[in-house]
């Protein structure tokens, strides 16, 4: 079965979303008889294409990795590459999924739930990697695309493509999820890895995950606990239940552990992680974000370097823990291809 697919936003994640429909073309096809048609892209600072035919992925990636912009696409009718907003190319594309991959904004969440929402009022399902819209609209999202007969799907807002909700929908079905614990956040994991490991002190270690790509120029967002607040409260409403906003959750970074911290912790048996937690209590879903000190046996203490990790508590199967990438272009294209692969699953 073939699936028109159009992209809104189309840098880190969404050029590596192309790089797997075109290499898994022919996999794809015969493992599960998915087959797919690219026919629009916009972008706030690539451009726009809308191609009904299909857009030749090679030839856009060539374009885009020249530095290039999508008017450039050498494949281009007259019209195809005319500048576009997202919400036009939503409303005139024939597209059958959407996949929303702009920047996020944890404060607003916006323009992508203003994207999701036009996909999910004009017909199309929506997989999206912004933890943004997960996590202030989730239930909003999802009642809207159950009222339109749709799917509304977010494997990597979470750990990238490390399948969180795909464990819990599939291999986990049947069980209550009533305890979540974890590593949500590679930044700051791979910070007090190298605290613990080469003796850094935290403005050595912040430096060097910059200068691999680990932190941003502002690293906020990471290690003051944000990425991992937004990830945790997603993970609250969506598999236990809970109603709970991001200003429900108390929230603190590593920034104010100094090696001697970390070096103490070592010597009595324990390890620094910035962990993520979320309970289920008689009055809902309790959360928070904080710098814990782990016993060396928990499984959680052994994740190192930029990894993630996350354990759920659950009522059949006890404790479940599962490790993986929590970013990368290739994981997290993966984590978008994975929710379509389930559209199709559900078809």
């Amino acid at each position: 079965m073939e699936y028109r697919i159009g992209l809104v936003g189309c840098g880190t994640v969404g050029q590596g979303l192309l790089e797997i429909l075109d290499k898994k073309r022919e996999f794809l096809r015969d493992a599960y008889g998915f087959e797919s048609r690219v026919v629009a892209i916009s972008d706030k600072i690539r451009g726009s294409l809308l191609v009904p035919e299909g857009i030749d992925i090679p030839a856009v990636l060539g374009v885009l990795g020249r530095g290039g912009n999508l008017a450039d696409y050498p494949k281009a009718a007259p019209g195809q590459a005319e500048p576009l907003d997202p919400l036009d190319m939503i409303e005139k594309t024939d597209a059958g999924i959407i996949a929303e991959l702009t920047y996020t904004n944890i404060q607003t969440a916006e323009p992508a739930t203003s994207y999701i929402r036009k996909a999910l009022r004009t017909g199309k399902h929506v997989v999206t990697s912004n933890k943004g819209p997960a996590a202030l609209y989730y239930r909003e999202l999802q009642d809207l695309a159950r009222k339109n007969g749709l799917q509304f799907r977010i494997e990597g807002t979470v750990m990238s493509g490390t399948p969180v909700f795909h464990l819990a929908e599939s291999g986990l079905a049947g069980n209550h999820v009533l305890e979540a614990q974890g590593i949500l956040n590679g930044t700051t994991n791979f910070i007090l890895s190298k605290m613990e490991t080469e003796g850094m002190e935290y403005a050595a270690a912040l430096k060097l995950a910059q200068e691999l790509g680990y932190a941003e120029a502002d690293p906020t967002a990471d290690v003051e606990g944000f990425d991992a607040l937004a990830k945790i409260v997603i993970l609250s409403n969506v598999l236990m239940d809970g109603s709970l906003k991001t200003s429900d959750v108390p929230r603190k970074g590593i920034s104010s552990i100094s090696k001697a911290d970390v070096a103490a912790a070592k010597k009595a048996g324990y390890r620094y992680k910035l962990i993520a937690h979320a309970k289920k209590e008689a009055g809902g879903v309790v959360a928070s974000v904080s710098p814990q000190k782990l016993p060396l046996s928990d499984p959680l203490a052994g994740v190192m370097g930029a990894q993630n990790a996350l354990s759920l508590q659950t009522d059949l199967m006890g404790k479940v823990t599962i490790q993986g990438a929590g970013a990368g272009k290739t994981e997290t294209g993966f984590a978008i291809l994975s929710d379509m692969l389930a559209i199709h699953r559900c078809r």
